[in-house]
């Protein structure tokens, strides 16, 4: 049993006998307490635990939290906005019962997802996961579209009796290579059990590229859902590593130079059952729909830069030809490109096709990042943009003519050029509203202040924990 009970909309009291109900289940499988957990505008996962017989007030009238939270940088800074900041005020977290499971990784826990409602009922408009819902209920009424999302998870595995923060790999095999596998059977094995036991359908989980690392792949849902799984992922990488005295970083640089962690989005668009990424007329089976989408998050990618690599270490990452997609291009199964297309293989198409956004970190609250990629594809959509030309190879080849003359452009290289392709982007910022786009801009600005002056070594230590 994973999906314990029905959502309460709205955050609203539901039906309090089926709470009775599944608190005594909970207690009777020796569950004590309830994580429930949000992320902030920073990327940082926010928790707050109850036991679990105070679950049933915590569906009636929510638990409190402060809205500083979403003016808090990763090292716990508070920065202010005209609206968000200020020490006053509080929000109610209602715990989405639709999403609650029982914690394989961490006995005696259960785990929920929370919407953020302000004491007077009404949805906070700072809240991430309200706006991923509200973008992708628009993008049904208005287009009759549904989505299917995933997140990729990369994390590197270090030995935590290392001293300090420094980073020692917990294996020492080579990328992709069955030795690394080996070195960490046991730990990889728990995690598998541990996400089967939580209802989480792993498509892979494999030794990757970078010191220590590894990753895994789970199956698609909803982008509401999606979300919620990352966290609920990372949530239990972390846990299982614990209990086999192991740390995980999920830092987009944990060392000051190589590939770092990714959290590539994948994501296709569906109406009336029907992926529109296959079966069209368009490139590689897109539809005419599907590529202007595609074309849509291209434009805007330089301003979702801001909010799907939202950490000065997201730009330690942001390399070329290190496979992150730091250019506007897009290309089938190309690796280098910001966007890639997969076509899925022959027999499978019409399920699997999708497209991936690479330049997209773990820093990222993936809500917020679901939410902005939606609303540049649709805006794409909307005007029937076309695709430009397809790029194979590494762009950074190009000289600057070519690479102008394909509509091939870098993306920023730091985090304060992120913030000003951020705020001229005005799709974006209406989608978020001000509150959420104030918030960002303040938080990316601070985090951009907090490490001024500091060595690529020194940015990567200062973030190698937090996420």
């Amino acid at each position: 049993m994973t999906t314990l009970a029905d959502p309460v909309p709205g955050g609203r009291p539901g039906d309090l006998r089926r709470v009775a109900s599944l608190t005594a289940e909970l207690a009777a499988r020796g569950v004590h307490g309830i994580v429930l957990a949000y992320v902030d505008t920073a990327g940082i996962g926010r928790v707050k635990t109850i036991p679990t017989a105070r679950l049933e007030a915590a569906v009636s009238w929510g638990v409190g939290m402060s809205p500083v939270f979403d003016t808090f940088l990763a090292d716990d800074t508070i920065v202010t906005t005209d609206v968000l900041g200020s020490p006053d005020g509080d929000l109610r977290l209602y715990p989405d019962l639709d999403q609650l499971v029982v914690l394989a990784g961490q006995p005696g826990w259960a785990w929920a997802p929370v919407d953020r409602i302000t004491q007077e009922g009404e949805r906070h408009p700072g809240c991430a996961r309200t706006f991923l819902r509200r973008t992708v209920a628009d993008a049904a009424d208005r287009h009759g579209l549904a989505f299917k999302a995933a997140v990729e998870v990369e994390w590197a595995v270090g030995l935590d009796t290392a001293p300090g923060a420094e980073f020692v790999p917990a294996v020492s095999g080579p990328a992709y290579g069955a030795a690394r596998q080996i070195e960490l059977s046991d730990y990889t094995a728990d995690l598998l059990a541990a996400l089967a036991a939580q209802g989480v359908d792993v498509d892979q989980v494999h030794p990757e590229y970078a010191a220590g690392q590894f990753e895994v792949s789970v199956g698609a849902r909803d982008p509401v859902a999606a979300a919620d799984r990352s966290v609920l992922v990372r949530q239990t990488i972390r846990a299982v590593a614990g209990r086999h005295r192991l740390r995980v970083s999920f830092a987009p640089a944990f060392l000051p130079e190589g590939v770092g962690n990714g959290g590539h989005l994948h994501l296709s668009c569906w109406r009336g059952g029907v992926n529109l990424h296959s079966g069209g007329e368009g490139r590689y089976g897109m539809t005419a729909e599907a590529e202007s989408f595609a074309a849509g998050v291209l434009a805007h990618l330089p301003a979702l830069t801001a909010v799907t690599a939202p950490s000065p270490a997201s730009y330690l990452r942001l390399k070329p030809s290190q496979w992150a997609g730091v250019f506007t291009a897009w290309g089938r199964e190309t690796r280098e490109a910001a966007l890639r297309i997969v076509t899925g293989t022959a027999g499978r198409r019409d399920q699997d096709a999708n497209m991936e956004i690479k330049p997209v970190d773990l820093a990222a609250n993936p809500y917020l990042a679901l939410g902005c990629v939606i609303a540049a594809g649709l805006d794409g959509m909307t005007a029937s943009l076309p695709l430009p030309e397809e790029i194979t190879g590494d762009p950074a080849r190009y000289g600057p003519d070519e690479a102008a003359a394909l509509g091939v452009e870098r993306l920023p290289t730091s985090l304060p050029q992120a913030v000003e392709e951020f705020r001229a982007d005005q799709v974006l910022r209406a989608a978020l509203g001000p509150v959420l786009a104030d918030a960002v801009t303040a938080v990316r600005l601070g985090e951009a202040a907090a490490v001024d002056g500091l060595d690529d070594a020194q940015v990567a230590a200062a973030y190698r924990w937090k996420y």
